[in-house]
C-alpha cells in the first residue's frame, strides 16, 4: 500500500540491451537428413553474447504417400512429430557435452504432458505438438500437398534451455541431432500407403544480445579475472524397459546416481503395442490396470503410502492430484495459477502417468551413490508388447570459463 503514496516516482528505462536479434545457423555443408544421420549445427563465433534459453529449432519438409482420393485416409504427421523425428539430441559447449535428450519423442511427450499449461497450447501447435485431447494429428498444420514447417523452442527439448535463463559469454555452441532409424513413430496411418518423410531444412535460430557500453565493460571485467561461471539446471533422463514380462509384480533396477544427480522427480508411464507401430497414435498412454508404484532411493521410498489404484472403478483421484501438484512444485508457482493440460477424465482415460515428487530429501550426505529402483504392481498380468518408461529429472551443475574455454561438470 505504501507504493500508492510515492507520487515522486520517476520512470525507469532499461537500456542495458541495445540490440536483440535472432541469427540463423545451418548444419555443415553436405549434411544429409536421412535415417540415422548425424546433423551438427555449430556456432563457431566466440565473441558473442548468446541466449540459448530463447533459441529455437526450425524444421521444414514434406510428407508424401501413394495417391489416395480420400484425404482422410492419407498417412499424417502425429502429435509431437518433430521430436519423434530424432533418436537423440545433444548440446555441446566448447566441445563438451552439457545436456542430452535420448528417445526425444517420448521424453518430450512425458515432460510436456506434465508441465505444459493450457495457455501454452498455441506455441505448442507451432512446434507440431497440438493439444492431444482435441487433435489426434497435425493435419491442419500441413498443406494438401504435404508441406510443413515447425518452430520448436529448445526449452521444450532440453532442461538446460528451460532452466538456465542467462546469456552465455564467449563460447562455442554445437547442436547435434541424430535422426531416427525410421519415421514410424512420427507418422500415423497405413504403412501400405508407403508414406515418405522428406526434410528440406533444419536450422538453429539463436538470439544475439548486444549490450550498451557500460554493461559491456562490466562483462569484460568478469572475463578478465578468469573465474568459472556456474550453470545449474535440471536434466531429463529417460529409461526404457522394452518388454515387460507378463506378470503382476515387477522390480526395475534403473540406475546408480551420484548424490548431486539423484532423482528429484520421476515420471512413470506405460504403452502397449505402440512403439514403431505406424497404425496407432504414439501420444496416448495405457494404464494396464496398474495398482501401485514405489520409488526406492537406497533405503528411502516414495510415496509413503500405497496408491491403491483401480482404473476399472475410476479410483485414480490420488494419481491426478500427484499430476497437478507436480507442476506447482516444479515451477514453484501457486496452485491456483497452475492450469494443467488435462482434466480428470482425459488424464485417466488417455494419459495416465505416475509422477513421484522426491525433491525433498536429506541433503546432509554429500558423498556416495544412490541406487534408483522402481517397484510396480498390476491387477492382472501385463499385456504383451508393453513398454515401461521412467523419466528421471535430476540436478546438474556445469561450470565454464569464458577466458580458457574450459567446461567442467560438477559431480
Amino acid at each position: 500500500m505504501a507504493d500508492i503514496l510515492d507520487i515522486r516516482g520517476e520512470p525507469i528505462f532499461d537500456d542495458r540491451i541495445v540490440k536483440y536479434e535472432f541469427h540463423t545457423y545451418n548444419p555443415y555443408v553436405n549434411t544429409t537428413f536421412g535415417h540415422s544421420d548425424e546433423i551438427r549445427i555449430p556456432i563457431q563465433q566466440q565473441d558473442l553474447y548468446t541466449l540459448p534459453c530463447e533459441s529455437c529449432l526450425y524444421v521444414e519438409g514434406r510428407l508424401t504417400s501413394k495417391e489416395e482420393e480420400n484425404a482422410e485416409q492419407r498417412p499424417k504427421l502425429g502429435i509431437n512429430c518433430v521430436a519423434f523425428m530424432f533418436e537423440e539430441i545433444r548440446y555441446e559447449l566448447n566441445g563438451s557435452e552439457i545436456d542430452r535428450n535420448r528417445n526425444v519423442g517420448i521424453t518430450t511427450l512425458l515432460k510436456g504432458y506434465s508441465t505444459h499449461s493450457a495457455d501454452f497450447t498455441h506455441q505448442m501447435e507451432n512446434a507440431g505438438f497440438v493439444h492431444p485431447v482435441f487433435d489426434y494429428d497435425v493435419r491442419r498444420l500441413v498443406t494438401e500437398d504435404g508441406y510443413f514447417s515447425f518452430y520448436v523452442p529448445l526449452h521444450m527439448l532440453f532442461g538446460f534451455c528451460e532452466d538456465y535463463k542467462r546469456v552465455v559469454i564467449n563460447a562455442r555452441h554445437e547442436l547435434i541431432l541424430i535422426r531416427a532409424r525410421n519415421d514410424n513413430n512420427c507418422i500415423v496411418g497405413d504403412a501400405a500407403k508407403e508414406p515418405k518423410l522428406e526434410l528440406f531444412k533444419i536450422q538453429w535460430r539463436m538470439p544475439h544480445v548486444t549490450l550498451n557500453e557500460v554493461n559491456k565493460l562490466s562483462m569484460l571485467r568478469i572475463l578478465e579475472n578468469g573465474r568459472y561461471l556456474s550453470m545449474s539446471f535440471r536434466s531429463w533422463d529417460l529409461y526404457e524397459y522394452p518388454l515387460l514380462p507378463s506378470t503382476t509384480k515387477h522390480s526395475w533396477a534403473i540406475k546408480t546416481a551420484t548424490q548431486l544427480e539423484k532423482p528429484r522427480y520421476v515420471i512413470f508411464a506405460l504403452q502397449t503395442n505402440k512403439k514403431n507401430n505406424m497404425s496407432v497414435h504414439k501420444t496416448f498412454l495405457d494404464n494396464c490396470k496398474l495398482t501401485n508404484v514405489k520409488l526406492y532411493l537406497n533405503s528411502e521410498f516414495f510415496p509413503y503410502d500405497d496408491l491403491n489404484l483401480d482404473f476399472d472403478k475410476n479410483r485414480t483421484a490420488i494419481l491426478y492430484d500427484m499430476f497437478v501438484r507436480f507442476r506447482t512444485s516444479y515451477y514453484q508457482i501457486l496452485r491456483e495459477r497452475s492450469e494443467t493440460l488435462f482434466k480428470t477424465d482425459a488424464f485417466r482415460k488417455m494419459f495416465p502417468m505416475v509422477i513421484i515428487d522426491c525433491s525433498r530429501q536429506n541433503e546432509s550426505v554429500k558423498s556416495g551413490t544412490v541406487d534408483v529402483r522402481l517397484e510396480f504392481e498390476f491387477k492382472e498380468n501385463v499385456p504383451a508388447n508393453t513398454t515401461a518408461y521412467c523419466l528421471i529429472i535430476h540436478d546438474r551443475v556445469i561450470e565454464y570459463s569464458p577466458m580458457s574455454n574450459v567446461v567442467r561438470k560438477i559431480t
